[in-house]
This record gives C-alpha cells, sequence and structure tokens, in this order.
C-alpha cells in the first residue's frame, strides 16, 4: 500500500476515535438529567479504588399455586413493617408478595436520587435488593408491580408524551389531579421496557404490570391523544403495547403479568379504557383481573350492593373469564385475579375474604393475589401454614 495512502487510512482512524470520544464526553454531559439510572451498574470504591459488582442474582421459580399479598414502597422501606408481612407470609397458605417498583405518582422504589428530587417525597427502599435476596430465602416469590400509564412524575418531566387537554393545549389531568401518559407515545415504552429489565436484574421473580390503560374519569371530553389520532382505536394501540413489551422480553427470563378492570372479564367492549380480556392472553405468562367486588356498579346482575356479595361477584366474573380464556385456545391458569380485603361497599370479614377464595376454586383457578391499600390485612382469613 503507498505510504501516503496509508498516512490517509491512519488520519481516518484518528479522526473517527475522536469523534466517538467527543461524542462519549457530550453524551454524559448534556444527557437528560432525569434519565433513569439502572440499580445495578457496578461502582468503583472511593477508597480502595477496586470495582464494587453487585451481588449476584437468583430467582426462583412461579409456584403453583400462587398466593400473594400486596406490599407498597412505604412498607417495603419500613424495616419492622415489612419484616411483620414477611413473617405473615412465611407461616400462612402466602407465598409470594407484589411489591411497588413504580407506583402511581411515578416514583421508583429502589430510587435514582435525580428522580426522587423530581418527584419530591416518596418512599426508597434504598435496599430493596437485599430484601428480596431475604424474601428468596424464606421461598417467597417476588412480584414487581409497575404503574404504566398514570405517571404524574414523566409527565411533568416530558410533557410532549402526556395525554393533551383540548381546551389548554397543557397535560390533561383527571378527577384526582393525575396525568397519564399517551400509550401511543412509543418513546415511553422503551422506558417501561428498561425498568422492568433492570427490575428482573435487581432480583424480582416477576414484572406485574398495571396501569395500561387509558385514563378512564375526569373530563374525558377535553382529553386529546396526539399520538393515536387517525392510527387505531384505543383496543388497537394498547394491544400493540402489549406485542411491543412481549417482544422485548420473553428472551429475558422474566414472567409478566398484566391487571385489568374487573369488567373486563364480563364485558366484551374496551370499556372505554382500551383494555380487552382477549388482546392480553397471547402476551403475558398471567392475567389478573381486579374483581374486586366494590368495584362493580349497583344493579349487577341484579345486585343491589355487589360489595356485600363477594362469593356470587367473584364466581360470575371468573367463570365468564375462564370460558373466555378456553374460547380464545389460551390456559385458563393464566388467570389469576386480584381479590379485595379492604373495606369499601360493606365492611369486609375473615369470611367474605373466605368466600372469594372460595369462588375462585369453585371456577377451576389455582391462584389469587389478595389487595389491601393499607397493608394491614384480616389476618384470621389466611390459613396457616
Amino acid at each position: 500500500m503507498p505510504k501516503r495512502l496509508q498516512a490517509k487510512l491512519f488520519l481516518l482512524i484518528i479522526i473517527l476515535a475522536l469523534v466517538l470520544v467527543i461524542g462519549f464526553f457530550a453524551w454524559t454531559v448534556f444527557a437528560d438529567p432525569f434519565e433513569y439510572q439502572s440499580p445495578n451498574v457496578a461502582a468503583v470504591s472511593s477508597t480502595t479504588g477496586q470495582i464494587n459488582l453487585p451481588p449476584p442474582v437468583s430467582h426462583i421459580i412461579t409456584p403453583e399455586p400462587l398466593k400473594a399479598i400486596y406490599m407498597t414502597a412505604c412498607v417495603a422501606a419500613t424495616p419492622h413493617w415489612r419484616e411483620d408481612l414477611q413473617n405473615f407470609i412465611r407461616t400462612t397458605e402466602l407465598n409470594a408478595v407484589v411489591i411497588d417498583i413504580k407506583d402511581y405518582s411515578g416514583s421508583i422504589s429502589f430510587g435514582d436520587p435525580k428522580l426522587q428530587s423530581a418527584a419530591g417525597a416518596s418512599c426508597v427502599a434504598k435496599d430493596l435488593g437485599d430484601f428480596i435476596r431475604e424474601l428468596h430465602t424464606n421461598h417467597i416469590y417476588v412480584i414487581g408491580r409497575i404503574a404504566v400509564f398514570q405517571d404524574p412524575l414523566y409527565t411533568k418531566l416530558h410533557p410532549e408524551l402526556a395525554v393533551k387537554s383540548k381546551s389548554t393545549g397543557g397535560v390533561w389531568k383527571d378527577r384526582k389531579g393525575l396525568s397519564f401518559i399517551d400509550v401511543g407515545a412509543k418513546p415511553y415504552w422503551d422506558y417501561i421496557t428498561s425498568l422492568a429489565k433492570d427490575s428482573y436484574t435487581l432480583g424480582f421473580d416477576e414484572i406485574n404490570f398495571d396501569y395500561v390503560r387509558y385514563p378512564s374519569d375526569g373530563n374525558m371530553a377535553d382529553a386529546l391523544y396526539t399520538f393515536t389520532i387517525g392510527t387505531s382505536t384505543k383496543a388497537e394501540m394498547l394491544k400493540s403495547f402489549f406485542s411491543y413489551l412481549h417482544s422485548q422480553l420473553v428472551n429475558t427470563g422474566m414472567k409478566t403479568s398484566v391487571d385489568l378492570f374487573g369488567m373486563t372479564t364480563t364485558n366484551t367492549d374496551d370499556l372505554g379504557i382500551g383494555q380487552v380480556l382477549e388482546n392480553t392472553l397471547p402476551y403475558f405468562d398471567y392475567v389478573s383481573p381486579m374483581v374486586y367486588p366494590s368495584h362493580w356498579p349497583t344493579g349487577w346482575n341484579n345486585f343491589k350492593n355487589p360489595a356485600a356479595n363477594p362469593y356470587e361477584v367473584i364466581k360470575i366474573s371468573m367463570a365468564s373469564a375462564v370460558a373466555r380464556a378456553v374460547a380464545a385456545s389460551s390456559s385458563p391458569l393464566k388467570l389469576r385475579p386480584w381479590l379485595q380485603d379492604f373495606n369499601l361497599g360493606a365492611d369486609y370479614t375473615a369470611a367474605m375474604i373466605d368466600d372469594q377464595i372460595k369462588a375462585t376454586y369453585d371456577v377451576g383457578l389455582t391462584s389469587w393475589m389478595m389487595w389491601d391499600p393499607k397493608n394491614l390485612y384480616t389476618r384470621a382469613a389466611f390459613k396457616l401454614e
């Protein structure tokens, strides 16, 4: 090769190397200061200079049947409270726990300082990875819950991706003042998949996706979905998200589940929020309709107060879900309902909780998850180990 050509090639290599170095430097300086950060990045010790790798992560097999309770991030961050619930699980028929990864506010429970400062006060369990390993030691399966499209924090940081207000042009909010990301905002899809992957790396055995829907209350006539106009229906757009999520996570080893409104078990429309039971079955390992009796309208199936009839509500709704799963050539055992352990519509007793569990078994299902937003639980309703 002529020396002049060699010199030109060498100069080109030097220029490309400089471009790469400058580009990396610019990215580290000018990157979005609120970008989500992985919790498991290796760190260099300031005292020894050695690389500190995160502890090795292991996962446990999904129990069959699965019997779980829900734990908020605040409880997971409070040692004596989370220890109490862990003992409750360990000494009863329970064998799994659902812990918030990202709650209704958008805050991440295992903590990203930049996100937390933007969010304001929130609960962070800085030792969540250690707690998960402790749960695994006690043979407790750990599910991480991600509230997806309701995310006031992310809409604050990225208002261009939010559901818009037709009247103001700003971010639309529901009756509680909470905002949503537009389901069709695909850049947000990658944020969710990255969070799911990092949560699995942290130790969560399964990732549970909640709030996978369009808004359901507030001034709905004022809501503007700029990412879906002229492209597809709400149900089709949400199905596209399910498909994308599945394609990104199917080879990771994690189990996935999705929460749906309870009425998706009996309604064949999308309830105005994009949720259709059959659209979830191909893309998730488990589907969890939130069939809380208190959430069914007065007069449903001629019940004056559905909340006062927990056995009947669960049996009717989940029998319908089972039939639809079979008709869709899917296993009914994918169905894992959320049941009610809180007072709304009626004061819930241990017997009423037992009635819901019995109804679940009576339609041929084996697994369930119990919801109490206060994390107190009616302890007498659960069988001792």
